[in-house]
């Protein structure tokens, strides 16, 4: 009897250690919510998959993601603009190969379903600077922006800056845990552009994901490790698909696909949300 009893408590121990570790890694965050920020269509998949699937069209998603912490909101990436919503073709490439976009909802509104304004979005984090991640930074003028400095000072195609100089900015170079807890850490994962990051988040309950950003485009793009030909840097973003890979093993974390609409589609979208 005593034995047992010894036992019982043993257990009630443990399991009370592994409740305290798990919010200890949670830290302050709260809970996280999935919104669309695009539907589309690829017209050439192997533009991310080389000599793989030529001429093939898949259909791609876009997410944006509302965390919810107890020193404020932040939103990791903002998708294809708003403005697109209201185009009744879409947002339609010149280049056929590349993805057509839809807006179906706007990211205002999906705040405002939560009762969340934009002005209570207090951080803002994006993957990288490509328009169908950045399309609405500027819907929050007075949130902190999280990028990387390569990626900041990574000028376009005419030489001009990508992001709005006058955004509050934070310039990284290397990782940042945003909160000090470990509950969001973005990631430096270079090689699809030069400064791309992904985002580590470790939830209460659900436990650690991965959102992957443009690291990785879809799940055959990741289980082959196949590189982009658009990529910046071909071997940076080899190194960055084996640095995902061994932070996923040892944080046992769930990678999160951006643009794969079939992982998404499996996905609890907002408002539900995970916790």
């Amino acid at each position: 009897m005593k034995r047992m009893s010894l036992l019982r408590a043993a257990i009630g121990i443990a399991a009370l250690a592994a409740s305290l570790l798990q919010s200890a890694q949670a830290g302050g965050l709260e809970r996280l919510y999935i919104l669309n920020c695009g539907e589309g269509t690829a017209g050439d998949i192997s533009r991310w998959s080389p000599g793989v699937n030529v001429g093939k069209a898949m259909p791609f998603v876009d997410n944006c993601y509302l965390l919810k912490h107890s020193q404020g909101w932040i939103i990791w990436d903002t998708g294809v603009p708003d403005a697109v919503a209201t185009m009744a073709d879409g947002l339609k490439p010149s280049d056929p190969g590349a993805t057509h976009w839809y807006r179906p909802k706007t990211l205002a509104g999906q705040l405002e379903q939560l009762g969340v304004k934009t002005a209570d979005i207090k951080f803002l984090a994006v993957s990288h600077s490509h328009p169908d991640h950045i399309g609405n930074v500027e819907l929050f003028p007075d949130a902190m922006l999280f990028v990387q400095k390569a990626e900041y000072e990574w000028q376009d195609a005419r030489r001009q800056p990508r992001f709005n100089p006058n955004h509050p900015v934070t310039l990284l170079e290397g990782d940042k845990d945003v909160f000090g807890d470990g509950s969001v850490t973005l990631i430096s994962t270079p090689g699809h552009t030069p400064g791309h990051q992904s985002m580590l988040v470790r939830l209460p309950k659900t436990g650690a994901l991965l959102l992957s950003g443009d690291a990785v485009h879809f799940r055959s793009n990741w289980e082959n490790r196949v590189v982009p030909a658009i990529n910046t840097g071909q071997e940076q973003t080899t190194a960055s698909m084996n640095r995902i890979a061994g932070i996923l093993n040892e944080k046992q974390a769930i990678l999160w696909i951006n643009h794969d609409k079939a992982q998404r589609d499996t996905l609890k979208m907002s408002p539900a949300y995970y916790e």
